[in-house]
């Protein structure tokens, strides 16, 4: 039986209360009324004058000696000319002036009101434009602790979803090598009753308006009486409306946690049984859910996460959304594997098990990066205006963390994980993983973040915190459930091969 130890306890605690510290300073220094945000644009726009009149000091004492050599000359040939033109214009001047006067005050007194008018309009349009701007950042800037908050969370949930189907899918395949691995994704899975509910109330939140984070939910897009009528989110609304959205959500949460704890249920009475039943009912069960499971994660995919930049959609969001958390998770499977094998537990998994863990860590990031460059390139060459939008805005805006997740989740995993010895080697395996985790986060981050905070993002302390909060929470409920079973279980009829399995 494994032992939860107090320093690794203490540690989760530690992280959790460092989080929730960091959470609440986030939303504590998120500001408050239009009258902040006046401030920092403020601050914001004198800090971009000041820079320019930098530069427009050095560019003007560079021309300064060309402007006072070409003042001489001019001064030269202005003298000559004046006394030679000076008759000429005194006579032409006595003729014209009585006519050009008369001209000049008609014309000023039709051009006053014009103008005058003009003015106005154009004064008009600059407060409206600028009351609609000062209302979008403060909206992206309340909307920036939640969003940090919402990064992490769905990140450590679809985390674990993608373990619950790996076990789901070793079930269904009758696999010879990781029934040795059962209990160690039976644990990691604990976590999902957990978050499922924190995940659910924040929906909730959501739907109550406390943030901004689902555009369509704002009052009034789908009336068209109302000046927040958008027309593309109206044609949605059949199918973009809070009660039908939450009750998905609801459906989706209570059917894998259903599975989690029927599934965990049999295993641990099999260890008991006499005969195979309890494994059999497992391997229906296990069946049934991956049906659920592959519709309800690309509906989730679109409800979730697509639903925040409700004008875009792409018919590879599903497979490129679960590619990323699916391959989180076998990668939490391979760091909490080798974290027991480092304190003298599993003692039937082997090299060969970690090898196998290995290549799907490697598969599958191969896999994302195709689903990652097909979704980008047909979108990008056909240049539909509504479609290339969504990666403009991460390309300009965004980057580094763009291009960033694509060389840590792709180019990095390949130069590690390629080699068939590298992926027995356990620190290259902790190294890449810690590293795929990272990159697979900042792509929650890249999906998440330009529809919510625009521009206006950045990874400090909000978006740390809410990570190192779930993080203790993962390793504290984690932990503490491996503890209340054996990690090896019995009785299940591959147990035997898995223990002898080499590769």
């Amino acid at each position: 039986m494994y032992t939860f130890s107090s320093k690794l306890k203490t540690f989760s605690f530690v992280l959790m209360i460092v989080g929730i510290l960091g959470i609440g300073y986030g939303f504590l220094t998120a500001p408050k009324t239009v009258q902040d945000i006046e401030k920092i644009l403020k601050e914001e726009e004198a800090h971009h004058e000041g820079g320019h009149e930098a530069a427009a000091t050095h560019e003007a004492t560079g021309a300064a000696s060309h402007e006072a050599a070409a003042a001489t000359h001019e001064e030269t040939a202005k003298a000559t000319e004046h006394s030679t033109s000076v008759e000429h214009e005194e006579a032409v001047a006595e003729t014209t002036h009585d006519t050009i006067a008369k001209d000049t005050i008609e014309a000023a007194a039709v051009a006053e009101p014009a103008h005058a008018e003009h003015a106005e309009n154009n004064a008009e349009a600059h407060a409206v434009e600028h009351a609609e701007h000062v209302e979008h950042v403060f909206h992206q800037l309340q909307n920036k602790p939640w969003a940090a908050v919402y990064v992490a969370l769905i990140f450590f949930l679809l985390l674990t979803m993608g373990v619950l189907a790996f076990y789901g899918i070793q079930q269904v395949a009758q696999a010879g090598w990781s029934p040795v691995l059962f209990r160690v994704m039976q644990g990691i899975t604990a976590y999902l009753p957990v978050i499922s509910i924190i995940f659910f109330v924040f929906l909730l939140v959501s739907g109550f308006h406390l943030n901004h984070l689902f555009v369509w939910m704002k009052e009034g897009v789908t009336d068209p009486t109302s000046p927040n009528y958008d027309e593309i989110i109206a044609g949605k609304s059949g199918y973009l409306n809070f009660a039908f959205w939450i009750s998905r959500a609801a459906i989706f949460l209570l059917g894998w946690n259903v599975y989690r704890y029927l599934s965990r249920k049999n295993c641990l009475a099999q260890d008991e049984a006499n005969d195979d039943v309890f494994y059999k009912k497992n391997f229906k069960m296990s069946a049934a859910f991956l049906v659920f499971f592959i519709v309800s994660e690309s509906i989730m995919a679109w409800d979730w996460i697509m639903s925040i930049d409700p004008h875009w959609f792409s018919t590879l969001f599903g497979w490129y959304v679960f590619a990323s958390f699916f391959v989180s998770g076998i990668t939490v499977i391979q760091l909490v594997t080798i974290y027991l094998k480092s304190k003298g537990y599993l003692e039937n998994v082997n090299s060969s098990h970690i090898h196998d863990l290995s290549k799907f860590m490697f598969g599958i990031s191969v896999f994302w990066t195709y689903l990652w460059f097909s979704q980008f390139m047909l979108i990008w060459y056909a240049n539909i205006p509504e479609e290339v939008t969504y990666f403009k805005t991460r390309i300009e805006l965004y980057n580094l963390p763009f291009f960033g997740a694509f060389f840590m989740n792709f180019v990095f995993p390949i130069l590690l994980l390629i080699n068939t010895d590298f992926k027995r080697i356990y620190w290259i395996v902790v190294m890449g993983g810690i590293v795929i985790l990272a990159g697979h986060y900042i792509d929650f981050f890249n999906m998440i973040m330009p529809g919510t905070v625009g521009d206006r993002w950045f990874i400090g302390i909000p978006e740390v915190s809410a990570l190192l909060f779930f993080f203790g929470l993962f390793i504290y409920v984690v932990f503490d459930a491996l503890t209340k079973a054996p990690l090896v279980p019995k009785r299940n009829p591959f147990i035997e091969e898995s223990k002898h399995f080499h590769y």
